[in-house]
């Protein structure tokens, strides 16, 4: 069984699969789900991120608004560069695993390279305390990233 949070993310993306992007009031969402308006702010700030291919923007105020987009790749080294912008000098693991899942949905790599990349970042593998493993995952991928961008 789907929670609260799932329905809403269905929801989402299905509306979005119509338009390339969608404004949303957050307090009708609530409404609509009959659910606490957090749970909307909840369900964008985790399911809707650039890490996972999307922009959010919002209004606050009476007439606000949360507009959100799918972000197009226009060129796959441009969107590499982009990433390794934004892995900066620490990345957690569900960051990174969810770059690397972009990566995969985008077909920019395939599951082997996703999978072995995932192994190269993981847990275990990196087997040091959490600050420091942020560091040397970020290190690690954007180096395999930087590779990305010379291979035909």
């Amino acid at each position: 069984m789907k929670n609260m949070s799932d329905i809403i993310e269905a929801y989402l993306k299905q509306v979005l699969s119509q338009d390339e992007q969608i404004e949303i009031k957050r307090n009708e969402i609530a409404d609509q789900f009959k659910c606490v308006p957090s749970q909307i702010n909840y369900v964008i700030n985790t399911r809707f991120t650039i890490e996972k291919g999307y922009l959010v923007e919002s209004k606050r105020g009476g007439g606000g608004y949360i507009r959100i987009a799918k972000v197009k790749l226009l060129d796959d080294v441009e969107i590499i560069d982009a990433l390794i912008d934004l892995i900066g000098t620490s990345i957690s693991y569900n960051d990174a695993y969810s770059l690397i899942s972009r990566l995969y949905e985008d077909e920019i790599i395939s599951k082997r390279e996703g999978t072995l990349m995932l192994a190269a970042i993981d847990k275990q593998t990196l087997a040091i305390e959490e600050p420091r493993a942020c560091i040397l995952r970020a290190c690690i991928l954007k180096s395999l990233f930087k590779n990305l961008k010379y291979e035909e």
